[in-house]
Parts: C-alpha cells; structure tokens; sequence
C-alpha cells in the first residue's frame, strides 16, 4: 500500500488532470472540429467505483457534459472503443442511454469480460479467433462496423478511444496489430468523423510497451498532416477574428 500523499500525488492527481483532459478534449472539438487528449480514455472506470488502472470516469463525464451543456450541437454521440480491453465502464453508465451508440472491439478473452456490460453494447465487436486479431482481418472488420453504425446512428459528435494494447507483443492487450495497422486504424476513425463534418475527441487509453508513445506520436502527426488539423484550427481563428 502506498501512503496516501503518495498515492495522491503519483497516481490521482495525473488520473485527475488527464480526466481534465478528456472532457476538455470534447469542448475544444466543438470549437475546432478535433480534439486529442494524450491521456485519459479511463474505460474500466464508472460512476461507483474504479476499475482495471482507471479510477475517474472520464468518457462518461464527456458524454455527460457534452448532452447537458450544448444541447443544440450534441444529441447524438457516437463512441469508438477500440482499445484491447472491452469498455464496460461506461458502457454501464450508459445503458440503454437512445442518445449514445457503443462500438467496442475488444479481445474478448481477457479482462474485464463484462457480460452485462456487453449486453448494454450498441455495436460489440468480440475479437474472439487469433485471425481477427491482426491486421488483414482487423481493419475491414473495424472499417465495415463503424461505418455501418456511422451511417445507421448519425451521430453529431465521436468519442473515439485508441488504445494501442493491442499492438503485437503487449503483455495485457495479448493481440498482433502492426504499428502500420494502428496508424491505418486511427486515420479511418477520423476520415469518417472530419469527412462528415462531424467533432471527434480522442483518448488515449491502455498501452504497456516502450515503443506505444513513439507509435502514438507517429499517428497524431499523420492524423495532423493528412487532414490538415492544425490549418482547421488556424482558419476557425481566423473567422473569429473577423467576426
């Protein structure tokens, strides 16, 4: 057991601020259209209690404060769990919740394994065959699901939680993705959200390897070059100053 100035200053006040993070994430997508949060993505975690290596509820306080605050630009929200681990968090805190859909792909045979979680699920996508756990099955599995889910919901706001764990050689994750896999994975979650003109916020949730943050750099910078990120925000600022 840590001491509790410890435990506090190590491990919840980061959790803390990332949580932060996450919700600020969202607002500042209504603003620019994007959002990325190098942190958070606490999907074990719900409104009762922890759980896995997340203590605060941060997508739940995203939808929460996104629904409550901006009711005119946020109605329907779309989350994309794509971490190795199923999202039973705040899949809980959102059952039967008609202004949210859920796609989570997930390892489904290691933890949380949450059944009644995954009943409250919109889209599982239980990666249950070794196959479908690498790159030539993922993607089109990924790609066909969340489109389809895009196109049947019609959400005006996306959650997307990329948790690199499941990059080959995690030890909790236990799947085979390439980093080339992930940066593909990331890109398609964005063109469906930027394509439609539609806000995403990102998390960055689980991922236990030396060379996860190398990898998530990479992603972002590509995700920055390819849609033109930062020229979106420069033009946004650009338009309130000349309001």
């Amino acid at each position: 057991m840590l001491p509790h100035v410890l435990l506090k200053k190590k491990i919840l006040d980061p959790m803390l601020l990332q949580t932060g993070g996450s919700v600020l994430s969202a607002e500042l997508a209504l603003e620019y259209g994007w959002g990325i949060n190098l942190g958070g993505g606490f999907h074990h975690a719900h409104h009762d209690g922890g759980g896995g290596f997340c203590v605060y509820a941060d997508i739940t306080l995203m939808v929460e404060k996104l629904l409550s605050k901006y009711p005119n630009k946020v109605s329907r929200i779309m989350i994309v769990d794509l971490d190795a681990h199923q999202g039973n968090g705040y899949e809980r805190d959102l059952a039967n919740n008609s202004k949210v859909h859920v796609v989570d792909a997930f390892n489904s045979h290691i933890f949380p394994q949450d059944d009644e979680a995954f009943a409250y699920t919109s889209t599982p996508i239980p990666l249950s065959t070794p196959d479908l756990r690498q790159d030539d099955k993922y993607l089109p599995l990924i790609q066909s699901n969340i489109f389809q889910s895009f196109h049947k919901f019609h959400p005006n706001f996306v959650i997307y939680n990329a948790g690199t764990d499941c990059l080959e050689g995690d030890p909790l994750g236990s799947m085979n993705l390439s980093s080339e896999a992930i940066l593909k994975r990331d890109e398609l979650v964005f063109r469906m959200a930027i394509d439609h003109g539609i806000p995403i916020a990102m998390v960055l949730s689980g991922g236990y390897q030396k060379k996860n943050a190398e990898i998530i750099a990479s992603s972002i910078l590509n995700l920055i070059k390819k849609f033109d990120l930062l020229g979106k925000c420069k033009k946004f600022g650009n338009s309130l100053n000349s309001t």
